[in-house]
């Protein structure tokens, strides 16, 4: 400070023709010395221990205090008389308030840009799991609280927030202590004062406790005395956000060169402790050897001399020349000198109100020697630039600040926050982020489910339900599949559902194809023998074109199951029921017109009966055509109202698509199944009637046992027919199809053709119509 007074002093072009003084006091970070030592500031007696004040002087600015809380004081007290307050370090949120703090302003950002910088760190590297520590002040208390409210709009858990000062009891630090160990966060974010902070390190360093990866405020990440203290070892490779670097020309050679004969009170205790001496024997001090008169700052290489890391000096350099520009403006000072040396400032006056100034505070605008534009915002805010720095070992094993990003909160989000991730040193020298997570997150095909009394970052990974997915990571709900889609099995992506029908090229379609054809060759096959025989009693007895009207009914009941078989399409839909209904419709009519022909044929041995005339060959091909004709009716009909379709049953199955024959109609469905019962039961009937008539040869005991084995067949298909999945459905219904129809073959026609092929001798025409022998 002392040095930018000397130095705008010197100048012509800020203030020609004015000197600036100053005052400084210690306020040995006390507030109650703060509000003490501003006193003196606003009294024209000077003195701190005054009761009476008076009319103020005419101070034009407070530069100061280094802390937020003291800063606060000071505002309070100064305020309501608009003298300007501007600090170099107060960082706290809360001074932004203009309302309460009206004439303050300051060169380091607000600790509201740093908080959201912490947070949107901390995001960066995927840490949602953390820990929080901060000085239990104003600085500390908002700062974190500001911290942990934009940690939390982007996803970051806390796992502790603890607050201390440098006066609490040792017994409050040791708890905090063993907190931060029982932790299970690996990364701590400390908005803590440097002068607060080295008590908790201290206690730390004696348990040892390394290894967590700090993360740090501007407050301490870029001091030297904390990052080269005996507690180094537990901050190493700290993260966190600096006020950027600044070199200010000239002042390593003004901090060298001063000379405390000039102002023994400010330069004392520095030019002693320097050099091990005492400068006068006055007081009552332990002796000392006195200083000699060559002792020079230049031979020295310490904190005070170095300038290589000038970062909060530059802002008082900046908070200096700010007052200097306002009062430039409020004076009316030209901005060139006649060269004459002659007043350039227009409206001296020797009681310049202090308000002026503050106005003048808001509208400055200009740019440093380093070419730093330096403004304030509504707020009394500068623009939020930081420097991201990284604490690594230098070749001398001392730490040294590694700039290894900055953050600007004038650009676009997006952009704000920027790295050079090649360049981090991390905790316990591990090449890759260390990773601080309550829970790991979840993969694609799960979801998170917070875990019961716990903070939402500490989650159990659920995989998604069938039918469901998750493409993200950490996905909060898993995703639906439409319902022709379906998950894969790491339940990722949605995809084709399967698509099942009993197709021809599966072996369970191969074998009910090959007994379907089998079933025709056998049908052909007896066909052939019958006709070869056509003339042999056997086939000519009962009406033999009934018979070939049977087997080729039978034939068409083999070949309609192939029907079934294949994708569904609208014409194997119609076709599949209605030509299954048709055909048996048929094939039993063959048999009802036997049976009857059977039982009429013993009635009509009875004497005086004519029954017969009734029952010849015209009549039964007239009643076969008749029966089968209401079948083709209500098939008919039930095609043209409501016809099956194909279509999708997504019911059954969740994870595939069921391709079916929708019957539509199930009055339709039901009529056609139901006729086919009704002639079915009138022919069992009719044969069980006729099945002891007195024949050698009675036709009417092997339909009665068709018509049982034919009965048995669709009765226990309907249970099997419900209880089905998918394509077995459909299997069932050709194996009832194919079985009903080979029973059918076989009890009818394989006894004949046994005799037929094999006893040929009772082929004749005597056996056939012999009689049993009276009782």
């Amino acid at each position: 400070m002392v040095f930018a007074i000397e130095e705008i002093n010197n100048r012509t072009d800020i203030l020609p023709g004015i000197n600036l003084g100053y005052k400084i006091y210690d306020t040995c970070g006390s507030v109650e010395m703060t509000t003490r030592a501003s006193l003196p500031l606003v009294n024209v007696h000077g003195e701190t221990n005054s009761v009476i004040c008076s009319k103020p002087e005419t101070v034009q600015a407070i530069i100061g205090q280094t802390s937020s809380t003291p800063t606060i004081a000071i505002s309070a007290t100064v305020g309501p008389l608009h003298i300007p307050v501007v600090s170099h370090f107060a960082s706290c949120a809360c001074l932004s308030d203009r309302k309460k703090h009206p004439s303050f302003f300051r060169t380091v950002p607000s600790d509201y840009f740093q908080s959201r910088a912490l947070a949107k760190l901390v995001k960066y590297f995927g840490w949602t799991w953390v820990g929080a520590l901060c000085s239990d002040n104003d600085y500390g208390n908002n700062g974190i609280n500001e911290f942990i409210s934009a940690a939390k709009k982007e996803g970051i858990c806390v796992e502790y927030s603890k607050a201390f000062l440098k006066t609490d009891p040792r017994e409050k630090l040791l708890k905090i202590v063993e907190i931060i160990k029982a932790s299970t966060s690996k990364v701590i974010v400390a908005f803590v004062s440097y002068t607060d902070f080295g008590f908790l390190l201290r206690e730390m360093a004696l348990q040892n406790m390394t290894g967590f990866q700090w993360i740090g405020s501007s407050s301490w990440i870029s001091d030297l005395y904390t990052a080269n203290a005996e507690w180094q070892h537990v901050l190493k490779e700290s993260v966190g956000f600096g006020i950027p670097k600044a070199k200010i020309t000239g002042l390593g050679e003004f901090l060298t060169k001063l000379n405390p004969i000039s102002d023994i009170a400010l330069y004392r205790e520095l030019w002693e402790t320097v050099f091990q001496c005492k400068l006068s024997t006055e007081e009552n001090v332990e002796m000392k050897q006195l200083c000699k008169s060559n002792e020079s700052l230049t031979q020295v290489q310490n904190l005070y001399t170095d300038v290589s890391e000038l970062r909060f000096a530059d802002n008082v350099y900046k908070a200096v020349y700010a007052v200097a520009y306002a009062l430039h403006s409020s004076y009316g000072c030209s901005q060139r000198d006649n060269g004459q040396g002659a007043d350039l400032c227009t409206n001296l006056a020797d009681n310049q109100q202090p308000w002026k100034i503050v106005n003048e505070l808001k509208k400055i605008h200009f740019t440093t020697a380093a070419g730093e534009d330096v403004y304030f915002d509504e707020n009394g805010d500068p623009a939020a630039r930081y420097d991201v720095l990284n604490w690594q070992q230098g070749k001398d094993g001392k730490t040294v600040f590694v700039k290894v990003g900055f953050y600007d909160a004038s650009l676009q989000t997006h952009r704000q926050l920027s790295f050079n991730n090649n360049s981090i040193a991390w905790a316990h020298n591990k090449p890759q982020v260390p990773v601080s997570v309550c829970s790991h997150s979840c993969p694609p095909g799960t979801r998170k489910a917070v875990q019961k009394g716990r903070s939402i970052c500490c989650f159990d990974c659920i995989p998604c339900a069938e039918g469901e997915i998750s493409n993200i990571t950490d996905s909060i709900t898993c995703i639906k599949c439409p319902p022709d889609l379906w998950s894969n099995d790491k339940k990722t992506i949605c995809v084709l559902k399967l698509v099942e029908f009993l197709s021809f090229a599966e072996i369970m379609g191969i074998i009910l194809v090959s007994f379907s054809l089998l079933g025709v060759s056998f049908t052909i096959c007896i066909a052939a023998i019958f006709f070869k025989h056509k003339d042999t009693p056997i086939v000519r007895a009962n009406n033999s074109e009934l018979s070939f009207l049977l087997l080729f009914s039978l034939t068409l009941c083999f070949l309609c199951s192939l029907t079934f078989i294949g994708e569904p399409s609208d014409w194997s839909c119609m076709l599949r029921h209605t030509a299954f209904g048709i055909t048996f419709v048929l094939c039993i009519s063959c048999l009802l017109g036997k049976a009857v022909v059977v039982l009429m044929a013993f009635r009509a041995t009875l004497p005086g009966s004519d029954v017969m005339k009734w029952f010849g060959s015209q009549q039964q091909r007239l009643s076969v055509l008749a029966l089968t004709l209401v079948q083709v009716i209500i098939c008919a009909l039930w095609l043209k109202i409501s016809p099956p379709f194909p279509y999708n049953n997504m019911n059954y199955y969740s994870e595939k698509i069921i391709l079916e024959c929708n019957v539509s109609s199930a009055i339709g469905f039901g009529a056609v199944m139901g006729y086919i019962g009704l002639i079915a039961l009138l022919c069992f009937i009719f044969a069980f009637l006729a099945r002891k008539l007195p024949d050698n040869f009675n036709e009417a005991k092997f339909i009665t046992f068709s018509m049982l084995i034919f009965c048995a067949v669709w009765i226990t298909f309907i249970p099997a027919y419900v209880s089905s999945p998918g394509k077995f459905t459909i299997a069932v219904e050709i194996f009832a199809i194919l079985a009903s129809s080979f029973g059918l073959l076989f009890c009818i026609f394989v006894p004949k053709c046994y005799i037929i092929i094999l006893k040929s001798e009772k082929n004749t025409k005597k056996q056939m119509m012999g009689k049993a022998p009276e009782k």
